[in-house]
């Protein structure tokens, strides 16, 4: 990549991080929406005007629209720990557990190291910990547009790369990559680890596949497309010292399997209760996935807002799966990639039916099929306002602390 491409990326990314956070305030001004938002069965009872009361991790008001639901979790392990007193425990039968355990430890972990020269400048434990994680979403969502522009320019060119990261961007649920959410820091380490592994660098790749991994829990399947990018490289090499070299590399890729068991051995036991008693979520469990399915399409017969969901949701993943099956053949890593991030949550139970249109954001084949697509002028711009205007409306939602995915 040379440098003005470069420096375009990174322009387009300050551009677009400065509109997008400045939106997300300046709508708080003009208008507010009508509550509850009754979306989802429960989310009535969550989205009242004084739904937050208690809450002082979503209270605090720097940068108050670029936190929500989730953020709670990890602010709260960053500035206090996995034990917080403020966070509601889960009666289990292995034990009572802090809700936070369901959350993976290294986007705390930096937000602790990042919130410290913030926290010396006077601003209060709460609000350090929120520019700390705003501000790594920001900075890992670069670096992802980065490594998706150096997977797909050797086929769609500088200006198809460019208008691949920027659909990236725009996408409806993008406002996740500018909160305090671990999207932005998952993609760019998981599409850097897969970058890394088409160009063969498989060490690097499995250190950030290991990293990906203790950020959420779907990087320990790059184990799989590093296998096959590996079994590509060697079959593809005919000198034998590079063949060698090679095999050396080998074990290295098992550091996302070794960085998922280290985990499971440290927090298993806490994470599995929570996730089983909280959220209602076990992993690869069709027939509870299937019933959730029912429940929520029953609903949406009568609810317009969770038609909507539904509907966004429904869209999102035949996506995801047509661009699996048109990038398989070119990109083989980043297809299997792609349908296993999608597979484990979509069968997970409840989060298949809330979560879904923020799942898809870290698959890769969708980015590259809708780069494809980019090259007719009537879709790019189709897609384009469709995009925006989507974008508008769930950043909205999510500054009000409504539930969008």
């Amino acid at each position: 990549m040379n440098r003005r491409t470069l420096r375009t990326i990174v322009l387009i990314w300050l551009v677009w991080s400065i509109v997008l956070i400045g939106y997300m305030q300046i709508v708080q001004m003009r208008y507010e929406p009508d509550r509850p938002d009754t979306s989802l069965q429960w989310t009535g009872d969550w989205t009242n005007r004084n739904s937050q009361r208690g809450k002082d991790y979503l209270l605090e008001p720097f940068l108050n629209t670029q936190v929500s639901w989730d953020s709670e979790y990890y602010l709260s392990v960053a500035t206090v720990g996995y034990d917080d007193p403020e966070i509601a425990l889960v009666e289990t039968p292995h034990g009572d557990y802090s809700t936070s355990y369901a959350f993976f430890p290294l986007y705390p972990i930096l937000i602790k190291a990042v919130r410290l020269p913030f926290a010396l400048l006077g601003m209060t434990p709460i609000a350090a910990s929120v520019a700390a994680g705003v501000l790594i979403s920001l900075f890992g969502t670069l670096a992802g547009m980065i490594a998706l522009y150096d997977i797909v320019r050797e086929e769609l060119g500088e200006q198809g790369g460019l208008r691949t990261v920027f659909y990236l961007l725009i996408f409806p649920t993008s406002m996740f990559f500018a909160v305090v959410y671990t999207e932005g820091l998952f993609i760019g380490l998981a599409f850097g680890s897969l970058a890394l592994m088409r160009r063969k660098q498989f060490v690097l790749a499995a250190v950030l596949a290991a990293l990906a991994t203790w950020t959420r829990s779907i990087g320990a399947v790059l184990v799989l497309p590093m296998l096959i990018a590996w079994v590509l490289a060697y079959r593809q090499t005919a000198e034998s010292l590079d063949k060698r070299k090679l095999l050396f590399q080998l074990p290295v890729l098992a550091l996302p399997v070794i960085a998922y068991g280290l985990w499971r051995l440290v927090y298993g036991v806490q994470f599995d209760a929570v996730e089983e008693f909280w959220f209602g979520n076990r992993l690869l469990d069709i027939p509870l996935t299937l019933q959730f399915w029912g429940g929520i399409l029953e609903r949406a017969q009568t609810n317009e807002q969770t038609l909507v969901v539904v509907a966004l949701q429904i869209v999102a993943t035949f996506l995801c799966l047509v661009s699996i099956v048109v990038c398989l053949r070119r990109y083989p890593e980043l297809a299997v990639f792609g349908f296993l991030a999608l597979l484990v949550p979509f069968t997970a139970g409840g989060t298949s039916t809330q979560s879904t249109l923020r799942y898809v954001l870290v698959v890769p084949t969708l980015w590259v099929m809708l780069g494809r697509w980019g090259r007719s002028t009537s879709f790019d711009r189709g897609w384009t306002v469709a995009s925006v205007l989507l974008l508008a409306m769930q950043a909205y939602l999510f500054s009000y602390d409504m539930w969008v995915a």
